[in-house]
């Protein structure tokens, strides 16, 4: 059983009408305990054992967007943004996973895909983080000589979209993947060709944890949250 888990979104809201909106979208969930919002600020905190890929639907279901800006306590959050080294796709980036230490024996991962043939996929996080060379470089699977490695995180089915995610929980702890990268594609392991464009790469990075990213400007480009939101947005983000 998962245990209960806060995250924090930045949401456009102008009024308590909208926080109304979205609170109800919200507790309509399966595994959602609280809402609460924050109008000055512009933040929505959810608790709960729900999916952040299925708080930010059901927010953008209202007609508003949704940016996670924190999960769960400070060191306990990570990230990975999934692209394809082939040269033949555009916009390579095709995927994100969230990862949330809800226990001091469970992380949670939150995987979303878009872009990819209709299939089943493998996701295995791999010993080292290079992927200079596309998936050639990430190495092993990690632990994969123990009987039940925990760097085969499991499968998700990519539909005729092209879309698909899946909400998966692993005996890990964040600061065992921090820097580790991560490998999605039809073959599980083995060789891997870095051009074709439905195998997906990414490095973990740590993440914020709730409440430690209020901000709403950058610091580095001066652009809002929203700016670059559309930035990545632009660029295949989910």
């Amino acid at each position: 059983m998962i245990p209960s888990f806060q995250t924090t979104f930045a949401v456009p809201l102008s009024c308590e009408s909208c926080i109304k909106d979205v609170s109800t979208s919200l507790y309509k969930l399966d595994g959602i305990t609280n809402v609460s919002a924050d109008l000055k600020a512009q933040l929505v905190a959810v608790e709960g054992t729900t999916a952040p890929s299925a708080i930010v639907s059901a927010i953008q279901s209202t007609g508003r967007d949704a940016i996670l800006r924190g999960s769960g306590g400070s060191d306990s959050a990570a990230v990975c943004i999934l692209e394809t080294h082939s040269k033949s796709v555009l916009d390579q980036v095709r995927g994100l996973i969230r990862m949330v230490q809800v226990s001091p024996t469970m992380t949670i991962l939150d995987i979303s895909i878009r872009g990819l043939t209709p299939g089943t996929y493998h996701a295995t996080i791999r010993a080292n983080g290079d992927i200079s060379r596309g998936p050639e470089s990430t190495g092993s699977v990690w632990e994969e000589q123990l009987p039940k490695s925990r760097g085969i995180l499991g499968t998700l089915e990519i539909s005729k979209s092209g879309m698909g995610s899946v909400f998966l929980d692993q005996p890990i702890q964040i600061w065992e993947l921090i820097g580790r990268s991560v490998v999605v594609s039809k073959v599980k392991s083995g060789k891997f060709d870095r051009e074709d464009p439905d195998t997906l790469v990414g490095v973990i990075a740590r993440s914020a944890g709730v409440w430690d990213n209020d901000k709403t400007v950058c610091s580095c480009s001066g652009k809002t949250v929203w700016e670059e939101r559309k930035e990545q947005a632009d660029r295949g983000m989910l």
